[in-house]
């Protein structure tokens, strides 16, 4: 109590959303939440998103509520926590749906245990029947986690009809199997629909939003909002860049309004509701659900599922630090709030990192990113057990995965590479092939080539043997003819003397 009072002695005006105190006024060392800049900076630098809003608060008031970087890539317009307007994508299933739903147990329109069929007759079949409103909070329905309704539907009623009519999973019997599924929140809108009497935006508006003062909470935002609104693609399957109507395609098919995505708004508003849960319901004299309506769907219910949210079990996108009564939820588009009761403390982060994102896994990038707030907010609460140390690395800093090539990436360069080298290979063969096939030319032709002058010499030199007998056998005949002469001459002398 005496918190608040110190709080609210130095409280400065900030927008719309909550008082804005310095951090030693809630226990918080404003050095450690510096620490906060420096993650979400280091998340634009490596092109995860080209901006984000955050605000951190603590014992009723925001201690960091602040923009950083711009709309879109190089734009002119700045990001501010209470004037930029984002998809919060999945975030509506617990800022609108899950809401709802909590508003109307309270007021006993529902039962957890109330099979959906009662509600909407036209999910039955099989093991549909079984299905409750608590198997689809927790996400234990059966029912698969989504379907193209976008390509099968042409109207908003078409594609109501095509989340009501799909089947479950082969095999999962509904209690059994856990599969985050966009289709139970949209039955969950449904259901609140039929137990409210009205479309879910107009009862959430009119009970949550407008109450709160969360002025910039809607869906299906006015067009005159349009450039306050951050962009979430460039080109679309609808044929246009999509800013200010939801990113998600089967959101859209439902008419922009549905129980798991549709829903816009800033930080500083989502700083009120997430006040308004952290005060067990109520926010500035305003009650919106009982405290134990708040108790019972924040408390885990199955695994780390609590009823329509989700709790942080000591990873991923709430870190490691936040306790374990705390609860939150995440969006596609790169949005997050989480929510620690035992801190007195909320983080709330978003971004849109699904428009032109230039890093190569922006999703290791908001991952990361998500953790660090939530853990440099922890950090930085000197009031609360022992403080905890300060990291000498963040994740950020780490950067672990963000620019490294996807498995896809690192595949494809694996067998370029592969391929390069046989290439590469084959050129070796092939020149040693020709260099060896005219080394062997050159050899066969000097070969060739001595064998022709060995072939020369030897008939030389036959030819030269030739002669040289042809001489002797010459001199051997007038040898003989002279030796002939000598004999017929010695005859004719002896024959004379006899005569005489």
């Amino acid at each position: 109590m005496l918190s608040l009072l110190v709080a609210a002695s130095t409280l400065l005006s900030v927008g719309d959303g909550l008082p804005s105190v310095s951090p030693r006024a809630v226990g918080m060392s404003a050095e450690r939440l510096a620490k906060i800049d420096h993650v979400v900076e280091r998340g634009i630098a490596a092109g995860g998103y080209p901006g984000a809003a955050v605000v951190v608060g603590r014992k009723g008031a925001a201690v960091v509520e602040k923009g950083f970087g711009r709309l879109v890539w190089g734009g002119d317009t700045r990001v501010s926590p209470d004037r930029t307007i984002y998809d919060l994508a999945s975030l509506t299933k617990v800022v609108a749906t899950t809401t709802a739903i909590m508003i109307l147990y309270d007021e006993g329109k529902i039962r957890l245990d109330d099979p959906v069929v009662r509600y909407l007759p036209g999910f039955t079949g099989g093991s549909k029947d079984g299905v409750t409103i608590r198997h689809l909070l927790t996400h234990r329905s059966g029912l698969p986690a989504g379907r193209d309704v976008w390509r099968l539907a042409h109207t908003p009623e078409e594609a109501r009809a095509v989340v009501i009519g799909t089947e479950l999973m082969p095999g999962c019997r509904p209690g059994q199997c856990f599969e985050y599924s966009d289709l139970g929140a949209d039955l969950l809108g449904f259901i609140a629909e039929a137990a409210s009497g009205e479309r879910l935006d107009q009862y959430v508006a009119r009970r949550v939003y407008a109450p709160l003062g969360m002025a910039d909470t809607h869906f299906r935002p006015d067009w005159s909002l349009r450039d306050r609104i951050a962009p979430t693609e460039v080109m679309s399957p609808r044929g246009y860049p999509i800013r200010g109507e939801v990113h998600d395609e089967n959101g859209f098919a439902l008419g922009g309004i549905a129980g798991h995505a549709g829903l816009f708004s800033t930080a500083s508003d989502l700083s009120i509701f997430a006040q308004m849960m952290l005060n067990r319901g109520t926010y500035n004299g305003v009650r919106i659900v009982s405290d134990s309506t708040v108790r019972i769907f924040t408390a885990r219910a199955a695994g780390t599922r609590a009823l329509g949210w989700d709790t942080c079990g000591g990873h991923g996108s709430c870190g490691k630090y936040l306790g374990e009564s705390a609860f939150g939820h995440t969006g596609f588009t790169g949005t997050s709030l989480w929510i620690d009761p035992d801190r007195e403390m909320f983080v709330v982060l978003l971004t849109n990192r699904v428009y032109a994102a230039k890093a190569r896994r922006p999703s290791k990038v908001i991952t990361d990113v998500r953790a660090d707030l939530a853990d440099a907010a922890a950090i930085a609460v000197m009031d609360y057990g022992d403080v905890l140390d300060m990291p000498r690395q963040f994740r950020a800093d780490k950067a672990v995965g963000w620019n490294q090539p996807t498995y896809r990436e690192s595949r494809h360069t694996s067998r370029s590479s592969k391929a390069a080298r046989s290439r590469s290979a084959r050129s070796r063969a092939s020149k040693s092939r020709t260099a060896s096939s005219r080394s062997s030319k050159r050899t066969a032709s000097k070969s060739a080539a001595s064998r022709s002058r060995t072939a020369s010499s030897r008939r030389s030199s036959a030819k030269a043997s030739s002669s040289k007998s042809t001489v002797k056998k010459s001199t051997a005949k007038k040898s003989t003819s002279k030796a002939s002469a000598k004999k017929s001459s010695a005859r004719k002398s002896s024959s004379a003397k006899k005569r005489r």
